[in-house]
């Protein structure tokens, strides 16, 4: 700057929608560039898709999809009715409903005349004018797997578009269809409660509208797993509450269960692809990839027979050619990769190939199935010792699978554990722990204020009542209930923590001004408590604020004093003070869950018990006697303290119930590290909060009692 002229970019904004002009001067030229700042909406949607992408781009790698190489992913255009005519699909000579995303051309009837790989499948994805897409197949064909890597495609391309086109490409979120009622919620409001508990991002004030402003702009497009796993009216309702759904949607589905809710109700405008099974020639160079340059005569007798087929697929319930039974087992991806699993390179895989044990493709995965556990908690050179064995996990899981197939489910809900054995034990058990634990100190104190048999007597039949009154909170949980996931940034909002220090301040103010003028104490007399002492004593009540106020409401349900504002009828303010002040953007799976539990909401349970102490003990020792206050501080603590972060908490409850089934069933004492060990070991995995098994095969398999 000289002679105060001013020869830098000079920028000031204007208009209703944050428009920068950055003005660029020079001796012969005047620039003007236009920055338009991102939306709020388009900022969310750019959060979500990297936290989708890390999720997604994790649990490929668990389920092994990305290393090494997958095996190639082909389609068809179905021939099944499980939905209308290609025409209606690609509106040729109609007005498309979706137009093409950015770098994707509309997909006409001759791109799907000879079908495809993966990355055609993105094409008619991102190029459908309907934006309704249905992949289907027979058991194992790695639909599901091909409907994440679609996903992982789309988010790739979607990041490869400039920004300008990016706010017209969908983010794709794949959810599983279970627990949705389509007669209770439509596609809109299910998936944007979807949203809010899976995600973060979506937590706190506002969340749930945000997550609806995507869905209804078609922000977001939805990869539906599932379909063929709810009963066949509840399939039907789906399809046509999804009829009218804003937004593209991916259907995945077994083509059985497709085609007989076509017959009842039809998705409009979908168009159906069905994932071929894997050719001979294809699992062999697979499993050649990924032996030694020399593989051991087992190994080349096994592809050998394999590269005998013809190029072409072979359909698993027609094998006839010889050595068609293998090609046939082995012509879905789940197949293929329990082969690699269960057998090392210098294992006896020939013995697949002896028509009299294996006559049949599904003796071959039957027998693959029955060794995939033992496969996968085996020692491996290299790395380190499964914590668990072969014969607990078998066990372990094969008592999970019976009991999620008695309950008709595929969801493994950890919060649900409690509810898998009879809580008789555990109520005993609890009631005996909280009567001695919690009692003593209260009937310690009785004795000391009023020695006589009467008050023993009566001390004691109150801890036996109050130890009845745990274990039937405990108990309460081994009915199925609903799922607290809120995380620490939605119960600790700054909205919540100024509505605590509000209230602690003004109910201590009040004490200071109201107690000397109602007790006629002057407040500066030797026997009129401190100041200080009004806000020592209120601040549980600045505590309890802040939980009522925030996601943590439950915590302190029941808690005497504390507990004012708990019931539904706060909603309203505690839907004002949720708000987040910073977002932790990322997605909730059921390790996240377990650990908000075992940890903050438990923490929090047992500094209830220490509030409502803080708040009884002072009082007491300053108008009696400190030990007096002492004790009654103590007694509460124990009390509360047990009834909101003990009795009250799903994770301790899950915890307890695992102590008993490791005696009664022989299951791990860690229920949950042994869930998450075997996510890690690819027999389940995580969809949102809660575990599955790798695939139903495998559950349906393992939940059969042995021979």
């Amino acid at each position: 700057m000289s002679g105060n002229v001013f020869h830098g970019p000079a920028a000031f904004q204007v208009g209703d929608h944050n428009t920068l002009d950055v003005h660029h001067h020079s001796h012969h030229t005047h620039h003007t560039h236009r920055i338009t700042p991102q939306a709020p909406l388009d900022v969310v949607a750019d959060e979500l898709a990297r936290v989708v992408g890390a999720q997604w781009q994790e649990e490929a790698g668990l389920r092994r999809l990305l290393e090494p190489a997958p095996l190639p992913v082909r389609w068809r255009v179905s021939e099944r009715k499980a939905a209308g005519r290609i025409g209606g699909a690609t509106a040729e000579g109609a007005r498309a409903r979706f137009v093409a995303v950015p770098g994707v051309s509309q997909v006409t009837r001759e791109q799907l005349r000879d079908g495809g790989g993966l990355g055609e499948l993105h094409a008619v994805y991102g190029g459908l004018a309907s934006g309704r897409l249905l992949l289907i197949g027979p058991p194992a064909a790695g639909k599901t797997a091909a409907a994440v890597l679609l996903l992982l495609d789309a988010l790739a391309h979607r990041a490869r578009i400039g920004a300008e086109d990016r706010v017209r490409v969908p983010v794709p979120v794949l959810l599983s269809l279970e627990g949705w009622d389509p007669g209770a919620e439509s596609a809109v409001d299910w998936a944007a409660g979807r949203l809010t508990r899976e995600y973060t991002l979506f937590h706190g004030r506002g969340g749930r509208e945000r997550a609806r402003r995507l869905l209804e702009a078609g922000r977001v497009s939805l990869f539906l797993d599932g379909l063929d796993e709810v009963t066949g009216r509840l399939r039907g309702a789906m399809v046509s509450a999804l009829e009218t759904a804003p937004f593209r949607l991916v259907l995945v589905s077994r083509a059985r269960e497709a085609v007989l809710t076509a017959k009842k109700a039809r998705l409009g405008g979908a168009l159906a692809l069905e994932i071929q099974a894997v050719r001979p020639a294809d699992t062999a160079a697979y499993l050649l990839n990924r032996l030694p340059a020399d593989p051991s005569p087992a190994w080349r007798a096994l592809t050998g027979r394999l590269l005998d087929q013809p190029d072409e697929p072979v359909q698993p319930d027609r094998p006839d050619r010889p050595g068609s039974v293998l090609a046939a087992a082995l012509a879905n991806p789940l197949a293929v990769a329990l082969l690699r699993d269960v057998y090392a390179d210098d294992g006896p895989v020939d013995e697949l190939l002896d028509a009299a044990r294996f006559p049949t493709p599904t003796a071959v995965e039957n027998h693959l199935l029955d060794h995939a556990v033992a496969a996968a908690y085996s020692p491996r050179p290299g790395l380190p010792r499964p914590r668990y064995s072969p014969e607990t996990a078998e066990r372990t899981l094969r008592f999970i699978a019976a009991r999620l197939t008695q309950d008709g489910s595929r969801d493994l809900r950890w919060w649900h554990i409690p509810g898998w054995t009879g809580p008789g034990p555990r109520i005993i058990g609890v009631w005996l722990v909280a009567t001695v634990v919690c009692g003593t100190p209260g009937v310690l104190l009785a004795w000391s204020l009023y020695p006589t048999r009467q008050t023993a007597v009566l001390s004691c039949f109150a801890a036996i009542w109050g130890g009845s009154d745990i274990a039937r909170r405990h108990a309460a949980l081994s009915v199925p209930q609903p799922l607290s996931s809120a995380g620490r940034r939605d119960i600790f909002t700054r909205g919540t923590i100024w509505a605590g220090i509000t209230q602690w301040l003004f109910v201590g103010t009040m004490l200071c001004l109201c107690i000397p003028l109602v007790l006629s104490i002057p407040l500066l007399t030797d026997d009129a408590p401190p100041l200080w002492f009004w806000y020592v004593v209120t601040l549980p009540l600045g505590f309890s604020e802040v939980l009522v106020t925030g996601r943590g409401y439950q915590i302190v349900t029941g808690a005497p004093v504390l507990s004012v504002g708990s019931g539904r009828r706060y909603d309203s303010v505690r839907e004002r003070h949720s708000s987040p002040a910073v977002v932790d953007s990322r997605s909730v799976g059921p390790r996240d869950v377990w650990r908000h539990h075992i940890g903050l909401r438990l923490f929090l349970g047992l500094l209830t018990g220490c509030a409502l102490a803080l708040y009884i003990g002072p009082i007491l020792a300053w108008t009696q006697y400190p030990l007096v206050g002492a004790m009654f501080a103590v007694t509460a603590f124990l009390w509360t303290g047990a009834a909101a972060g003990l009795a009250g908490n799903l994770a301790v409850a899950t915890a307890l119930t695992a102590v008993q089934l490791h005696a009664e069933e022989g299951t791990p004492v860690r229920m949950m590290h042994f869930l998450e060990d075997a996510r890690r070991r690819n027999l389940l995995r995580a969809t949102g909060p809660v575990y599955q098994f790798r695939h139903a095969r495998l559950q349906e398999r393992l939940a059969v009692p042995r021979e």
